[in-house]
């Protein structure tokens, strides 16, 4: 359960990590609303409101009234009811969101399999393999639902474009082909809740597998037919790649390895739904304000969602998650809880320097972060970061499917795998 926002403005160890959470925060600059009021950073251990600020150590309400005020209260109030065991299904709040979409994306796995068709039966079941209907489809509905939401604000008709639709399944297919092969990086054996490809068919083929859907999808783009849409998504595929790079290195300092963290986590995963959500809006509008709020939205969502990901991966069971647990500990990663809490135990640096890999690391790693309040602090910068989410949704004109991606924040901030 997230701390209470008057405990989490202090780091337990003082002001050393003062900088630190300064510089996670340095491009956020607007102050966020918690209730009535917003919140103003007045000292330099409070870590909402405008980073660069200075003074007392404190905390304080500005009487200001902030339009989102409801909307941050429920974010707030959210992640105050959250536990690590709580018997929220994700799934179950996921529903209200999709049935505004359920049309739009009734056939989605149908169609991506009807484009990933090749007469080599092999082959064709290598790449059907994940899409099976059996996932969330979360990157989909979101790009919909931005579409949807886009297309409104520009006074059109809800209804999807072919080619927003077709940028709804292209995301699917890149996020798809990149867990083929980061299951092959990672030499994992189970995804949701199933034998990977590579445990199945060997590491070659699932890696040609991955490479297959990622060609169909980039064809698939390319019918589209707007050049910006093509660079804007070609982006998130070096994105992935860069991103994969910085997961193999570590950084020396805490607030080097830290953006280092947050720079990869946009990478690999904030990126594919930060502009996929744009490239929908460049298809309807010319405006590059709407551009860039589908895009922030996105990237802040993205983030927010992985470092959830990240706290899961201490606080579920393997069978929520569909893989093992301290997954990450024993990939050699330093994610957000473990990041947080070297701020409470330095012991925690040599291990991260070594990536874990000397006998008993993985699991004193893990108790120290169950010692610590890394958890905590990691759901309250996801917090944070849909918070910011909120902001940016809110200037697109009021509908149903704008309000179903505010909604989508406290998902992210509730779910269990």
């Amino acid at each position: 359960m997230a701390l209470p926002w008057r405990q989490c403005s202090w780091w337990m160890v003082g002001n050393h990590g003062v900088t630190l959470i300064n510089n996670l925060c340095r491009t956020q600059q607007r102050t966020l609303a918690i209730t009535g009021g917003s919140i103003r950073r007045t000292g330099t251990a409070a870590i909402l409101g405008s980073p660069s600020s200075t003074g007392s150590e404190a905390v304080a309400f500005t009487k200001k009234p902030n339009p989102l005020w409801r909307n941050s209260f429920r974010l707030f109030h959210t992640m105050q009811t959250r536990c690590c065991c709580s018997n929220v299904n994700s799934d179950e709040q996921l529903k209200a969101p999709f049935k505004l979409v359920q049309k739009d994306l009734k056939n989605l796995y149908e169609d991506i399999k009807k484009e990933l068709f090749v007469s080599k039966t092999e082959l064709k079941t290598l790449c059907d393999y994940y899409f099976d209907g059996k996932g969330k489809a979360f990157r989909p509905m979101i790009v919909v639902l931005m579409a949807r939401a886009c297309n409104l604000h520009s006074n059109r008709d809800r209804e999807l474009l072919p080619g927003q639709r077709s940028i709804a399944m292209i995301s699917e297919m890149i996020h798809t082909a990149s867990l083929v092969h980061d299951d092959v990086i990672d030499g994992s054996d189970t995804r949701r809740g199933k034998t990977t490809v590579n445990e199945v068919w060997g590491e070659r083929k699932a890696i040609l597998a991955g490479d297959f859907i990622l060609s169909v999808a980039s064809l698939a783009l390319g019918r589209i037919g707007n050049n910006t849409v093509v660079s804007v998504l070609s982006q998130v595929i070096e994105d992935l790649v860069r991103g994969e790079f910085m997961q193999l290195g570590s950084k020396e300092t805490e607030n080097e390895r830290f953006k280092h963290y947050l720079d990869k986590t946009f990478k690999k995963t904030a990126s594919l739904i930060a502009n996929s959500c744009k490239a929908v809006s460049l298809l309807v509008s010319s405006d590059p304000q709407v551009h860039e709020i589908a895009f922030q939205y996105g990237r802040n969502v993205g983030i927010a969602f992985q470092l959830v990901d990240d706290v899961l991966d201490f606080t579920s069971c393997a069978n929520q998650l569909g893989k093992p647990s301290a997954a990450d500990l024993r990939l050699g990663l330093a994610t957000g809880p473990v990041l947080f809490a070297c701020q409470q135990f330095p012991e925690l640096h040599e291990m991260i320097m070594r990536r874990f890999s000397s006998a008993g690391d993985v699991e004193r790693a893990w108790q120290y972060v169950l010692q610590s309040n890394g958890v905590q602090q990691t759901n309250y910068l996801a917090q944070r970061y849909c918070q910011e989410a909120i902001q940016q949704i809110s200037k697109l004109s009021p509908s149903p499917e704008r309000e179903a991606l505010i909604q989508l924040t406290e998902i992210i901030l509730i779910r269990d795998k």
